[in-house]
This record gives structure tokens, C-alpha cells and sequence, in this order.
């Protein structure tokens, strides 16, 4: 089994920046693909950004955004970094991974999640 953590979230202005962290724990080696997803009040849950072992990334409809995926195979750690926040990225966000090397959007492709970090952005 796989554990997940997600840290990092908090409140922040708009314009301004956060670094989600999620760590994984207990048989990580069965670990391929890690992928954040985030979901809004009263929205359904969305595809933000994954990335595999090999370090290939896939953004789906963020890319070129604010948002970056980076990842730490050593430290069985990946991250989230947020740049000049927007009201509109409110939103609890959840770390997200598999055994597979695919970079699937769908939710349902994911075995392994964490409970989430609230990130809330203030105009």
C-alpha cells in the first residue's frame, strides 16, 4: 500500500505564490506516475498536471500556466508550484499516483490518493 501526504496549502493574496509538497510512503517502489488534481467549491474535480518516474510531464489544459509539476525520486516527493495565484485557484488540492508510467487525466486511472490541501487565494 501507498501512502500520500499533501502539505503546503494555505491562505494567500492574489499575485502571490505557494509550493504544495506531496510524499509518498510505504511501497513507493510500486509508484510510477504522480499527478495533482485540484477541486473548487461546487466543481468537480480536475486534471492540473502528472509526472512519471522518468521525469515526462503532462499538464492537459494547464499547459503553459502558472502551475509547475517538478519531482524528487530519491526523496519519493513531488511538487506543485503556484505562481501570481488567482482567486479562480481556490481549491482543495490532491496528490494523486499509480503504478503505470501513463500521464492520464482521468481520476479513475489513479490507485493512490491523498486527502488534500486546501489552498485559498483573497482578492
Amino acid at each position: 500500500q501507498v501512502q500520500l501526504v499533501e502539505s503546503g496549502g494555505g491562505l494567500v493574496q492574489t499575485g502571490g505564490s505557494l509550493r504544495l509538497s506531496c510524499t509518498a510512503s510505504g511501497r513507493t517502489t510500486e509508484l510510477n506516475t504522480m499527478a495533482w488534481f485540484r477541486q473548487a467549491p461546487r466543481k468537480e474535480r480536475e486534471f492540473v498536471g502528472a509526472i512519471n518516474w522518468g521525469g515526462i510531464f503532462y499538464y492537459g489544459d494547464f499547459e503553459g500556466s502558472r502551475l509547475t509539476i517538478s519531482r524528487d525520486n530519491a526523496k519519493n516527493m513531488m511538487y506543485l508550484q503556484m505562481d501570481s495565484l488567482e482567486p479562480e485557484d481556490t481549491a482543495i488540492y490532491y496528490c494523486a499516483a499509480d503504478e503505470t508510467g501513463g500521464l492520464s487525466k482521468s481520476s479513475s486511472s489513479y490507485a493512490f490518493w491523498g486527502q488534500g490541501t486546501q489552498v485559498t487565494v483573497s482578492s
